[in-house]
C-alpha cells in the first residue's frame, strides 16, 4: 500500500490515539484522548501526571482544554477510557476498579462530572475498555487474565470471560452482532454477549507479535467478508479472514449460496487463495 502524498492531520504533541471517519471529515486525536460528542467536537483526555482529566474542543484552534477535573485522582492512574455517549464516560486503571461517570457539558463549559457507580470485580489493573451503547454493555480487560461484561444501564456484573493466557491488551465489540473480541499477547478470542467462547486463533507469525489494538469490519451480519483487524507490536497489521468455527462446533448463518461452475479458479471466486484454510490471516506492513 502506497502512502498518500498529502497527510490528513499532524499531531505535534504526541502519537495518534484515535482516528474517526465522520460524515464530512476524518478526525485524528492524540493518545489518551477520546471524542465525547461528534457534533460539538468535544474531547475527553486523561493520563496526566497528577491523575486529573481534561475536556476540550476540536472545533477551535485553541489547544488548551476548556476544563480540568480532579475527580479521577482518588482512583489511581487512569490507563483507559471509553465514551458510549456524550453524557457518560467510563474510566479504569491501576486501581482495578471500573468507574462510570455522568458528565454534563454546556457551551464549552463543564457543568459537572459525578461518579455514578464504581464497578468492582478485577484483581489487577484494567488495561482496556470497550463499550456499546447499542447493546448496552461495557467490557473491561485486565492484567488478571480476564474480561468482565457489565450491564451499561443497570451498572451490574453480567459475566466473566476467562481463559486468557496473558493480560488482556485490546477489546472490541461488533455493533451489528454484539460479538466481542479480546486479545491477550498474540492470541485473539471471539465471544458472544453471553460470555460463550466461539473461537480463538494465534495471530503471531514471528517474535514481538503482541496485539495492541483490534477492530471489526461491520458489513452485513451474514457477510463472510467481515474480518477482525489487529495491530501488533511488530508494526504489522494482521487481518483474520476467518476464525476456526469448526473447532468449537459453531455454524454461523450466511447468505444463500450461488451456483458456481467448477474450475481451478474456484478458490479465488470464493474469496480465498488456493490452498487457504480457515483461521488463516494476511499481513499488511504498517
Amino acid at each position: 500500500m502506497a502512502p498518500p502524498l498529502n497527510f490528513i492531520a499532524e499531531l505535534p504533541r504526541g502519537p495518534v490515539g484515535q482516528i474517526l471517519c465522520l460524515e464530512k471529515q476524518v478526525l485524528v486525536l492524540e493518545r489518551n484522548r477520546l471524542l465525547l460528542s461528534a457534533p460539538q467536537g468535544c474531547w475527553f483526555s486523561w493520563g496526566f501526571p497528577d491523575n486529573s482529566c481534561a475536556f476540550g474542543n476540536c472545533g477551535t484552534e485553541k489547544v488548551s482544554p476548556f476544563a480540568v477535573c480532579e475527580s479521577l485522582c482518588e482512583w489511581g492512574e487512569t490507563l483507559c477510557s471509553a465514551c458510549p455517549n456524550p453524557r457518560t464516560v467510563v474510566t479504569a486503571g491501576s486501581s482495578s476498579v471500573v468507574c462510570v461517570w455522568d458528565v454534563s457539558i454546556a457551551k464549552d463549559k463543564l457543568a459537572s462530572m459525578k461518579l455514578r457507580r464504581p464497578l468492582y470485580g478485577h484483581t489487577a489493573a484494567v488495561t482496556c475498555l470497550a463499550v456499546s451503547d447499542v447493546h448496552g454493555v461495557v467490557v473491561s480487560g485486565s492484567r488478571d487474565l480476564t474480561c468482565i461484561l457489565w450491564d451499561l444501564e443497570e451498572l451490574s456484573y453480567v459475566t466473566q470471560l476467562a481463559g486468557h493466557t496473558a493480560g488482556v491488551s485490546a477489546l472490541a465489540i461488533n455493533e451489528l452482532t454484539g460479538e466481542i473480541v479480546s486479545c491477550a499477547g498474540p492470541l485473539v478470542y471471539l465471544w458472544t454477549m453471553k460470555g460463550q467462547l466461539l473461537a480463538h486463533t494465534d495471530a503471531s507469525c514471528g517474535p514481538q507479535a503482541d496485539i495492541l489494538c483490534v477492530s471489526f469490519t461491520q458489513r452485513h451480519q451474514w457477510d463472510a467478508r467481515n474480518v477482525v483487524v489487529a495491530g501488533c507490536a511488530d508494526g504489522v497489521i494482521r487481518v483474520s479472514l476467518t476464525l476456526c468455527w469448526e473447532d468449537v462446533g459453531i455454524q454461523l448463518p450466511g447468505p444463500p449460496e450461488e451456483p458456481v461452475s467448477p474450475g481451478p479458479d474456484q478458490a479465488e471466486r470464493d474469496g480465498g487463495a488456493p490452498g487457504s484454510r480457515t483461521g488463516s490471516a494476511c499481513e499488511l506492513l504498517y
